[in-house]
């Protein structure tokens, strides 16, 4: 069986004049080198397509694939995750991870929050600004969380994100609008626990590889989950499996979620709880990172006796069986 592979090579991008922040969601060479190695080991060929640009070349000129294990997040749009599933409908080709409709919805925190909140799982509530004037719109207690509504990885968010009056919300409200033109999220600070949970399979076959709590070290951190502290999370952060009791009602909350939204073969879910302990939503990420060393789902896999091979082989497996090539 041969699979191609698409993804947002970093590289690239900085060589096109974007910055480090820009380009935080794209891959790293050994991190494709380590899917590409993973998938070989499991007796598959591979085939290097790249970016959705790529791909469409690689479609015009008949290049066709048995599957396609997709990374892309692409560039621009809220359907930039959308965009290589889309082009993959079209002809035909079976690809890993979730599809158009789920990649669009999800990239909007905004929207997922309201159809987990429909669902009955509690998250944190929340207004969506767009421009500054839906400031006014913002009728919650102090302290509250800002953060761009359609980025991952951290982007946008640092310790001012947490505002405690509304000098503070206009500040950075205004501040973002101008780099995240999309929107932004503002919602209920939660003071709990962080937690964030792996997630492999599909619908009723999905099941969870484990759960990890974020414990941060550096108090200037503000126990914020930002783009810098992933960026040195050997030193800000410290990531530990929770007591069975808390993980046990994490576990069956991420896994609802991930149903209710329709994800599919592997990801994460995110989660913090409120003052009284009681977990709730915050995000998914239904195209989660695959950096061998760096990311958080195969860091949580292997806390629960996972290795990388066994991960990219389950997301496969899961893949295989629901498009019907197994």
């Amino acid at each position: 069986m041969t699979i191609g592979l698409t993804y947002d090579l970093r590289s690239d991008y900085l060589n096109e004049g974007y910055s480090a922040e820009e380009t935080a969601e794209f891959d790293r060479e050994s991190t494709i080198e380590a899917i590409e190695t993973a998938l070989q080991t499991l007796g598959y060929e591979t085939c290097r397509i790249g970016h959705v640009r790529h791909l469409l070349t690689c479609l015009a000129n008949g290049d066709r694939w048995d599957m396609v294990f997709n990374i892309c997040e692409g560039m621009h749009g809220i359907g930039r995750e959308a965009q290589v599933p889309a082009v993959l409908d079209i002809f035909r080709i079976p690809y890993t991870f979730s599809d158009p409709l789920v990649l669009s919805l999800t990239l909007h925190k905004g929207m997922t929050k309201r159809v987990v909140r429909d669902a009955g799982i509690p998250t944190p509530e929340f207004v969506v600004v767009q421009k500054m004037e839906d400031c006014s719109l913002v009728n919650m207690p102090f302290p509250l969380f800002v953060k761009p509504n359609a980025e991952g990885t951290g982007k946008g968010i640092n310790s001012l994100s947490r505002v405690n009056n509304r000098e503070e919300l206009k500040m950075i409200c205004t501040d973002l609008l101008e780099r995240y033109p999309s929107g932004l999220l503002v919602e209920e600070y939660l003071p709990g626990r962080e937690f964030t949970v792996g997630i492999l399979g599909t619908g009723s076959e999905s099941y969870s590889v484990g759960i990890m709590e974020i414990l941060y070290k550096q108090e200037d951190t503000k126990s914020i989950y930002s783009y810098e502290t992933k960026s040195d999370y050997l030193k800000a952060v410290e990531y530990v499996v929770p007591e069975a009791g808390i993980s046990e009602k994490c576990i069956a909350l991420a896994l609802k979620t991930w149903q209710v939204l329709g994800c599919r073969d592997g990801g994460r879910v995110d989660i913090r709880a409120d003052k009284s302990g009681v977990p709730n939503f915050i995000e998914v990420n239904p195209l989660a990172g695959l950096d061998k060393v760096h990311s958080d789902l195969p860091i949580l896999a292997y806390k629960h006796g996972y290795t990388f091979e066994r991960i990219i082989g389950e997301i496969m497996d899961s893949a295989k069986k629901r498009t019907g090539l197994q």
